[in-house]
């Protein structure tokens, strides 16, 4: 086995459209599922926007996201729709902002929060159907890239604001399906990944605003290549066995 191809950088550029792929195809589920219905019934969009993006730590009792995390997850956002977005969840009693500006869900928020786990139960147990082995390798294989990945942030004592540290661990009760495991770890791993993408085009020289509008080319290139370098730090856990085998499991899951 040709070993070389599958060294934690090269399988973190190519594991990044597949675990997009999967966490996309979960969250669209869930969306049409019955995650709009749901809500809907809390408001709509504009009651519970960011908490679905913030699900893995809101949901979690006194779980919270700081500014700087919060910061970090909406970088290429304007920051002013985004406070403005946040202060109209505030007013629907979704979200609750600190005076430091932590987030935090409110009672109601809460209740959304956990009716939302169920409705990603099932629609992720529908979509993945008959994939029960792999859902479980991945599972327990993206637990391991996790904690690593916690474990090399505090090594790093990194002051950047990261949106990884904002939502890793994932909030994740007992009893917690896989489908919900999977997708949830996926989402928290695609942070990482943003991390990495934003203090690679940082060093760069660009902005949030700069590097969307770059085009294709060696420079785009050159920043995706010290990404994937930025980003490939947790796969040193896994075997070059296990890295191909994480690859081949994303790749035949439905969605």
């Amino acid at each position: 086995m040709n070993t070389v191809e599958l060294a934690p950088h090269r399988i973190a550029g190519l594991l990044a459209p597949a675990v997009d792929r999967t966490f996309r195809a979960g969250i669209l589920a869930g969306r049409d599922g019955g995650g709009a219905e749901l809500s809907q019934r809390y408001g709509g969009i504009t009651a519970t926007g960011f908490l679905v993006d913030l699900r893995t730590r809101l949901a979690a009792p006194g779980g919270s996201v700081d500014e700087p995390g919060f910061a970090a997850i909406t970088r290429y956002q304007d920051p002013v729709a985004c406070r403005r977005t946040v202060d109209k969840q505030v007013a629907h009693g979704m979200i609750y902002r600190g005076p430091d500006g932590a987030l935090s869900a409110t009672e109601r928020g809460a209740a959304f929060l956990a009716e939302l786990y169920q409705v990603h139960a099932e629609v992720t147990e529908e979509l993945w159907a008959g994939h029960d082995d792999r859902v479980a390798r991945l599972v327990a294989m993206l637990g391991r890239l996790l904690s690593y990945a916690l474990v090399l942030a505090d090594e790093e004592a990194n002051p950047a604001a990261s949106a990884f540290a904002a939502l890793a661990p994932p909030y994740e009760p007992d009893g917690t399906p896989s489908g919900v495991l999977l997708l949830n770890r996926l989402g928290t791993l695609r942070h990482h990944r943003a991390d990495a993408h934003a203090a690679a085009w940082t060093a760069a020289g660009h902005t949030a605003s700069s590097i969307a509008a770059l085009p294709a080319g060696p420079e785009r290139l050159a920043i995706e290549l010290e990404t994937d370098r930025r980003a490939a730090g947790p796969y040193a856990v896994l075997s070059a066995e296990e890295r191909l085998t994480m690859l081949a499991d994303l790749a035949a899951l439905p969605g």
